[in-house]
């Protein structure tokens, strides 16, 4: 029987059929999240096969720590020039590019293990290339979800890319160990590689709008400071950002002090540790999972966030109190979920309220102001665990984020941020 696009009722005239609703897992999208998922158990893999080579190498943890900062720093340093250019060149071939380049690097790494001249300082050489090609890939994918998704499901989009990552870190963990002693560092480097191969190859096929811009010229540090501008000009992004950046500064002081804890802790130890880490992870992936199945409407996300955000610091300040394995992953696995909603909200809500045209040089900025101080971080809890017990510094470092995330509350730039709505709201309601 032939279909038609009216519907009929008796005694009335032909009314249209109800559009089609837009869908979440369109084409496009299907294939942006299924290319990384593939490159990211493959990074996951990658990094446990480099710890372990280069353990065996050299035999020590600075290098190890020197080769993770120096793939880290390059990132932090080129986001925001990253995000100027991301705006301007066609996204999708930036997302081709970039796996490419990464791909490249990893097989001749792989390659470079396999024949046996593989050395510490091409390692160091891939990271940093590895790192500044991630430091355009990361704002890339961020300003192409809004555009390949309907409005309504961005948190979805975001949730469903954080459970790609959470989930292929649980995965990649629990094998790369064994793998490593299985295959060896080599098949794992060039699987690596050629994971990202194969997701570069994955995103040609996908569609992202191009981006239109108001002034056609491309002006680098004009744009440069347009984006700096966005930032610190919108109160309700502003204020966000920077209590952020105070609260990853606090978490990651008191989550790096936790592997001490467990190693000097009768009773603990690297098994307990492993247990807590995991139930973390797991919960992490319940709240990712929560706000990828279930729509939450504008007005009432930032109760929820708030909510949340007390909750997940509260348990992650109060698991140094009971040095009980069960407990302590009862509490992590409340902190991973409650933590993970606060992040899914606050992401989707950046992706809806930036302008198409500005959101890889503000994802850029707002990744590199949030995350600027997590080295120093890592740098402050070492030198204070020499000086305070680990479980008071632990249990102090998440009071004060408590005390920092809590203002937020008499805010209403950031209610309204939070809150924000892309059919009925304007950028006006959060300056």
């Amino acid at each position: 029987m032939a279909t038609s696009d009216t519907t009929l009722t008796a005694g009335a005239e032909p009314v249209p059929a109800p559009a089609a609703k837009p869908r979440l897992w369109n084409r496009s999208f299907y294939l942006l999240w299924q290319g990384q998922l593939i490159s990211a158990l493959g990074d996951t893999v990658y990094a446990i096969a480099l710890g372990f080579w280069v353990l065996q190498k050299t035999g020590s943890t600075a290098v190890m720590g020197t080769l993770m900062a120096a793939s880290t720093l390059p990132r932090v340093v080129i986001a925001p020039f990253a995000g100027v250019l991301v705006d301007r060149l066609d996204r999708k071939w930036m997302l081709v590019a970039m796996d490419a380049v990464r791909g490249l690097f990893v097989v001749l790494v792989g390659v470079a293990a396999f024949t046996g001249h593989l050395q510490v300082w091409m390692v160091l050489v891939a990271g940093i290339i590895i790192s500044i090609a991630s430091a355009f890939f990361g704002p890339a994918v961020g300003s192409a979800i809004p555009d390949i998704v309907p409005p309504g499901s961005i948190v979805q989009a975001n949730s469903a890319f954080a459970l790609l990552q959470t989930g292929s870190g649980v995965v990649g963990s629990a094998a790369g160990g064994f793998l490593f002693q299985m295959l060896g560092a080599p098949v794992m480097f060039l699987a690596n590689g050629i994971s990202y191969l194969v997701a570069a190859v994955a995103s040609v096929p996908i569609h992202v709008p191009k981006v239109r811009h108001e002034t056609p010229e491309f002006r680098f540090f004009s744009d440069l400071k347009t984006g700096l501008g966005f930032v610190w000009q919108h109160r309700g992004i502003r204020y966000m950002v920077l209590t952020a950046a105070a609260l990853n500064f606090f978490a990651v002081l008191g989550i790096t002090l936790f592997l001490p804890l467990f190693q000097r802790t009768p009773g603990l130890g690297s098994g307990g540790y492993g247990i807590v880490m995991a139930a973390l992870t797991g919960g992490m992936f319940a709240g990712f999972l929560f706000t990828s199945a279930k729509h939450i409407a504008y007005r009432g996300r930032f109760p929820i966030f708030f909510v949340c955000g007390i909750f997940s610091m509260a348990c992650a300040a109060a698991m140094p109190g009971w040095l009980n394995v069960p407990l302590m992953a009862v509490l992590a696995a409340g902190f991973g979920a409650a933590n993970a909603v606060v992040n899914s909200f606050l992401n989707a809500t950046l992706a809806t309220a930036v302008p198409q045209a500005l959101r890889g040089k503000v994802f850029s900025f707002i990744g590199t102001i949030a995350g600027g101080l997590t080295p120093l971080a890592f740098a402050a809890g070492g030198a204070l665990a020499e000086v305070f017990p680990l479980r008071v510094l632990i249990s102090a470092a998440f009071v004060v984020t408590l005390f920092c995330f809590v203002p937020l509350a008499f805010s209403p730039p950031t209610r309204r941020l939070i809150n924000f709505d892309p059919g009925t709201d304007t950028l006006e309601d959060i300056r």
